[in-house]
């Protein structure tokens, strides 16, 4: 599950990002639409799984600090409309255990921003990531759901959850980690991933606001992509449906696994 990434350095200006894109720029408005909508359904169907190509699509065309500013707004608009989705689907014991945890990961990762290399958090999460796909992946021979984990390993990876979407734009793994072995069915870990990310990005508009991430140019581009998101969140939601339980797993571990080894590669490059 991707949320929008924050970097810390100074704000992209109005005038810049004038400079950088024109209102006529087709293919910069096109690039943002598909990662709008390719967003939205993955929001809406598998918990934002492939949400991961987003900036990356939108970066072909511009730095991946005014893409990631870009999407941010509109994430906050597709929680709301998958939320609304799913409405009262959810594990309300789940949202108890993980929100509170998480939103302290949030705290504190907005305190110690500047403490932790987000590169090296990034490898961390890949790995971690990557390791419990390959120990965790369905398999015919076991008969038996997965032992789902305690209560206080839960807060703590809920925690780690924020904290890394915080500082290193990786809050999705770690969550997964958890609610993967909670044993929900598909539509409730779809929606109680979608509460509990609703509650993180919110919270961190807080923050990014702080540290000048956000301006009015990028917030009123990115509303202007609502009704994509929505068409999108509509879309997953009746893919969600129409899938059986044993692939919609097998798509969520695939896309674990392939957001791992993105974090490892973007880390790896980063400290290159």
């Amino acid at each position: 599950m991707k949320q929008a990434p924050i970097t810390h350095n100074k704000p992209t200006s109005q005038s810049t990002i004038t400079k950088q894109r024109t209102p006529m720029d087709w293919l910069f408005i096109s690039l943002i639409a598909i990662a709008v909508f390719i967003t939205g359904i993955s929001k809406g169907g598998f918990s934002g799984a492939f949400g991961i190509l987003a900036v990356p699509l939108i970066s072909l065309q511009t730095s991946p600090m005014l893409a990631a500013a870009i999407m941010l707004p509109i994430l906050c608009i597709m929680d709301i409309f998958t939320v609304q989705k799913f409405w009262k689907k959810w594990n309300t014991e789940q949202l108890i255990k993980c929100i509170p945890a998480a939103i302290t990961g949030v705290i504190i990762g907005g305190l110690t921003a500047s403490w932790f290399s987000a590169e090296w958090l990034k490898i961390m999460v890949g790995v971690i990531a990557v390791g419990f796909t390959l120990n965790s992946w369905p398999k015919k021979s076991r008969t038996a759901p997965q032992k789902p984990l305690s209560t206080f390993a839960g807060k703590l990876w809920c925690a780690l959850g924020g904290f890394t979407s915080f500082i290193a734009h990786a809050g999705g793994p770690p969550m997964s980690v958890y609610l993967l072995r909670a044993n929900l069915d598909k539509t409730q870990y779809v929606a109680t991933a979608a509460v509990i990310f609703t509650a993180i990005n919110y919270v961190k508009l807080i923050p990014y606001g702080m540290l000048g991430q956000l301006n009015s140019s990028n917030i009123l581009l990115s509303l202007c992509f609502t009704p994509v998101a929505f068409l999108g969140v509509q879309l997953g939601a009746w893919l969600h449906y129409k899938i059986s339980t044993t692939l919609f797993f097998k798509v969520m571990y695939s896309f674990l696994f392939l957001t791992g080894i993105k974090l490892i590669w973007d880390g790896a490059t980063g400290l290159s």
